[in-house]
């Protein structure tokens, strides 16, 4: 593939795939020469009905013709509904709309400091996150961001952050030193790895949490919203978390972002103590609204179930078969793929075939399929996955 020329009107913050991609509909996008490529990315696993969804298109398109924009200072009966049906479907009281996943941490951040104080414990200033966590890249959610990569070049970071291990029983008991107001972590690590929380571990966590009152604040940015198998992941854990953090794929592509809160940290937050200018604005309510309505049809979420415990058998036996993969996990669909080559190099191969990765590390295929994608989709992708490996295996 031809590299594409580097535009000078645009900062180099990304490292760019040689494609651009001009029109997407449900699992397939195209490119500027009407090329047709299946995405197993999902604009990472943030178009989780898949591109341009039809119910929350329509919706889209009737609130441009009523209202874009008025501001958080009147009412927006859209955003009150998309509050109340989170509400609904999680064990939370209130919600806080923001635009992305960054803000919704850094809302979570802020509460967990208020909390602290309203509480009487202004010496609890810090947070404890984990090594291979990837949360934000503000100031405060790059300094919780376990991985040094994010974080090189913006030293000093926020103080009062500590990163322990994942899934290290030994490290439990570093939580709680006094000065501990929350603890912020992914149910799955996405960019670091698919590396899902072990459920003991975690219990363990929570019970530490609860009994010193440390605030349990759960990152589902890339696994809320059904990515997991469930509309959160942390109903698969048993956990009951004082925060949760919500972007991605909340909006089916448009940006929202949300905190949810029980009402005794949501209190906390007060007139003029947090705000933002666009956040649950009219279009971005309309699409969540759209958005979650399709995700709560019956029978939906057991559909996503079973297409993922499909795709993980047959992944499984391609593993079976070659030894370039070294292991399968993740959860639902959002699957890690380690294997023993530079994952990058898997990406390309399989992008020759028409058929959109990404990584989650060096040494990790992460595969991000719609919810809504079909078994003959998921076919299409295992016969091409399929021959790369065949052509990796022949040339060693």
């Amino acid at each position: 593939m031809a590299k594409i020329e580097n535009q000078a009107a645009l900062m180099s913050t990304y490292a760019r795939f040689p494609i651009t991609i001009t029109k997407g509909k449900g699992t397939y996008v195209w490119d500027d020469k009407n090329e047709m490529y299946l995405d197993f990315t999902s604009g990472i696993a943030t178009c989780n009905l898949g591109h341009v969804p039809d119910p929350v298109a329509q919706k889209l398109h009737q609130q441009l013709d009523t209202l874009w924009h008025c501001s958080n200072l009147y009412e927006i009966p859209l955003q009150t509904k998309l509050a109340e049906e989170l509400v609904l479907y999680s064990q939370f009281d209130q919600v806080f709309f923001c635009n992305s996943g960054a803000e919704a941490n850094e809302a979570a951040l802020k509460i967990a400091r208020k909390y602290a104080k309203d509480h009487g414990h202004s010496e609890r200033t810090s947070v404890v996150s984990f090594k291979d966590s990837f949360h934000g890249r503000t100031f405060a959610t790059l300094s919780v961001t376990g991985q040094e990569k994010v974080q090189k070049g913006y030293e000093p970071l926020m103080p009062g952050v500590r990163s322990l291990n994942f899934n290290e029983e030994s490290d439990l008991g570093k939580i709680h030193n006094g000065k501990t107001a929350a603890v912020l972590l992914e149910l799955v690590q996405g960019e670091g790895g698919v590396n899902p929380a072990h459920k003991e571990w975690l219990h363990s966590l929570q019970d530490i949490c609860q009994a010193y009152d440390i605030l349990l604040m759960v990152d589902e940015v890339q696994t809320g919203m059904g990515r997991t198998g469930t509309l959160f992941a942390y109903e698969q854990y048993g956990i009951e978390p004082d925060v949760l953090t919500l972007a991605k794929g909340l909006g089916s592509g448009f940006p929202i972002g949300a905190m949810l809160a029980k009402t005794h940290v949501a209190k906390s937050f007060t007139p003029g103590t947090h705000g933002t200018t666009f956040g649950g604005n009219p279009l971005a309510a309309a699409a969540g609204v759209a958005t979650l309505s399709e995700m709560t049809k019956p029978g939906f979420m057991k559909e996503v179930q079973k297409k993922a415990a499909f795709f993980k058998e047959q992944l499984e036996h391609l593993a079976n078969q070659f030894s370039v993969i070294k292991k399968v996990k993740g959860m639902g669909f959002l699957i890690g793929i380690e294997v023993d080559m530079e994952a990058k190099e898997l990406v390309t191969l399989l992008q020759e075939k028409h058929i959109l990765t990404l990584t989650a590390g060096p040494k990790v295929l992460r595969i991000l399929p719609p919810l809504t994608v079909t078994t003959e989709e998921i076919n299409e992708f295992l016969q091409k996955f399929e021959e790369v490996l065949i052509s990796i295996q022949k040339s060693k």
